[in-house]
């Protein structure tokens, strides 16, 4: 495959960037969409040019630090996947490609496509987690009853990647699925009850702190989560964040 990239660049969050055009020729159908960048940096290396920054990590679709956006979709026209499991196959012979990273306040960007996702791990902190005791008379949660649905949707709210994809795919920049995903995951264990109130009001008062958008409401952080995470676990954390303020007054 012969291809145009179109590809934003960007020396750091202070100066002005745009978009800059490359060729690259021979891409095999079967490569991944990162494996093409590696492809276009080496040619950019030995013609002396600085390669194009692009996070990147796991590359098996599990750690979401591979974040990009695609012909104007998070994480390209495929679905139900990160960047990293894209092949080129998706596309066609001599087809423009536009390749962005995230566009968010809450997310500035580093270098090139490179964002700094750091607020991500700041809404973590403030109440992504539960206090476990580490005396030695721990009990074993095997002992704990759990109903099924209870365990299955806490799982699949556990699955989130932390990618950003719902931020990116919203267009007030929410992160409402993200933090709905963290809640959820611990709200519905009796592990995670013990500081539900807490951890929900200080999640949300962080997630607005960083900068993040409400919630739109059209449902394209659902349809772009390459994790599939459901718009129920909103409904679940403002459930959360309601009984957290009416008993926390």
């Amino acid at each position: 495959m012969d291809l145009t990239l179109k590809v934003w660049r960007q020396k750091n969050r202070n100066e002005k960037g745009k978009m800059e055009t490359y060729q690259v020729n021979d891409i095999s159908t079967d490569s991944s969409f990162l494996e093409m960048l590696d492809i276009l940096n080496n040619d950019l290396l030995e013609e002396g040019q600085e390669p194009i920054a692009f996070d990147h990590d796991c590359r098996e679709g599990i750690c979401g630090m591979c974040s990009l956006y695609i012909n104007g979709k998070a994480h390209g026209p495929d679905s139900r996947i990160t960047t990293c499991q894209l092949h080129m196959r998706k596309f066609k012979d001599g087809e423009t490609i536009y390749v962005e990273p995230w566009r968010a306040k809450a997310f500035p960007i580093i270098k090139d496509l490179v964002v700094d996702r750091s607020a991500f791990d700041r809404i973590q902190q403030a109440g992504g987690y539960i206090s476990v005791n580490t005396s030695g008379n721990t009990q074993d949660a095997n002992l704990t009853p759990i109903p099924k649905d209870d365990a299955d949707k806490s799982f699949d709210a556990a699955t989130c990647i932390g990618c950003a994809a719902c931020v990116a795919t919203c267009k007030n920049s929410s992160a409402m699925l993200f933090v709905s995903a963290k809640v959820s995951q611990l709200s519905l264990l009796p592990q995670g009850r013990v500081e539900a109130k807490e951890r929900v009001l200080n999640m949300v008062k962080q997630m607005d702190k960083e900068g993040f958008g409400n919630c739109s409401n059209t449902g394209a952080c659902e349809v772009e989560c390459p994790k599939g995470i459901s718009l129920e676990n909103i409904a679940i954390l403002n459930r959360e964040f309601l009984k957290g303020s009416i008993t926390n007054n």
